[in-house]
């Protein structure tokens, strides 16, 4: 049963973390550059497709 959890629980961790690396580096380029918040929003919405993305290839995979 957990054997067939994995793909699943990796592909939960990689949209979590997509958006938590990309959201950081777009808060930290914002504060680089006083910017605030246009790099923040992008590298949210970058995360989100990105983690989306590979939760797909997991769900329609053959």
């Amino acid at each position: 049963m957990f054997v067939r959890s994995g793909p699943a629980m990796g592909a939960g961790y990689t949209l979590i973390g997509a958006i938590i690396l990309l959201g950081g580096i777009g808060y930290a380029v914002d504060e680089w550059q006083g910017t605030s918040p246009w790099f923040l929003l992008g590298g949210l919405f970058l995360g989100l497709v990105v983690g989306f993305y590979e939760l797909a290839k997991l769900i329609w995979r053959p």
